[in-house]
């Protein structure tokens, strides 16, 4: 593996990574973000912007791992739009010029996706759980034109979708070269094509939107669903973990307590609503209140939680 220095690692990619004009003042920005710091050996993380897509962050919102073997290279999740994908792959290539061996995706949302199609060029192999074609089938048009709403033409240009090949029905080793990966198919819980990586070597779990970290959980699968599989999930050994956002490197299972309690709450208070005879429209104004103060983005994704909540919790 060819090394650079520390000082090189973190210095920031230019605008020249982006394949963009080097005066694009919003995503010049969005690129002085984009760092890659090592959080256990050969594993390194960039962490994203807790924040929503818009122009300046290029769609950087959510974590991107990238993990080192002696004969290759893995990458998990590529961030939210072409721009963002070149930045982590010139990132990428300021530490080895090994090749990237595969491009592995933790779920369908756009934030972890989008970024693929930087990666076509490198030949890698593009992972990901067995239902995630068809998720991105349903969705995908979808998700791009609102996303190119978001950003803009300048970080979005080249961005399109790119399905995984390699399709992992319960569980899927990978060798990099003296660092296994196992990567597993979950049940449905945030989504429902979740996927996690275990680096074998160093014990980290990436665990991309099934753990939020700061940022408010979001349900788009299945409530019941989540709060079983992190149950699950809390036997399982970590020596730590990487949210899909928010502070990687997070001590296990600990990291999933604040997550817990917010869908917890969520389920609990959305029950009650609907045991007194209460209405959807009177569950948005008090369910899940208590958590208010504790999450980033609450206001943008806290309705929509309840909607699903009581939508699955109704007829149960």
């Amino acid at each position: 593996m060819t090394m650079i220095t520390r000082r090189q690692l973190v210095s920031g990619l230019g605008a020249a990574a982006w394949g963009l004009p080097a005066g694009s003042g919003p995503v010049r920005a969005a690129v002085g973000a984009l760092t890659l710091r090592e959080i256990a050996p050969g594993v390194h993380v960039a962490q994203g912007r807790q924040e929503l897509f818009n122009a300046e962050n290029a769609g950087f919102i959510s974590n991107l791992t990238v993990i080192f073997g002696s004969e290759g290279i893995a990458v998990v999740d590529t961030g939210g739009s072409m721009a963002v994908g070149r930045a982590l792959l010139a990132a990428i290539g300021r530490i080895s010029r090994l090749p990237v061996k595969v491009v592995i995706n933790t779920h369908m949302h756009p934030d972890h996706i989008f970024g693929n199609a930087a990666f076509v060029e490198t030949g890698c192999v593009f992972a990901g759980n067995a239902k995630l074609p068809r998720a991105l089938a349903a969705r995908g048009e979808r998700y791009l034109a609102a996303n190119k709403g978001d950003l803009g033409g300048a970080a979005f240009a080249g961005t399109r979708i790119i399905a995984p090949t390699l399709l992992v029905e319960d569980r899927h080793s990978l060798d990099l070269g003296g660092r296994a990966l196992t990567l597993t198919a979950r049940k449905t819980a945030h989504t429902d094509n979740d996927l996690t990586v275990r680096d074998e070597v160093t014990g980290t779990l990436i665990l991309g939107d099934l753990l939020f970290s700061g940022h408010i959980p979001v349900v788009d699968g299945s409530l019941k669903g989540w709060l079983r599989l992190m149950d699950e999930l809390a036997l399982e050994k970590a020596e730590r973990v990487v949210p899909g956002h928010g502070q990687p490197g997070l001590p296990w299972p600990q990291a999933l307590d604040d997550q817990r309690r917010y869908l917890e709450t969520l389920a609990r208070d959305v029950r009650a609503v609907i045991k007194a005879g209460g209405t959807l429209e009177q569950a948005l104004k008090s369910a899940g209140e208590s958590e208010r103060a504790r999450w980033l983005l609450f206001d943008d994704f806290h309705g929509r939680n309840i909607t699903a909540a009581f939508a699955e919790l109704e007829w149960e």
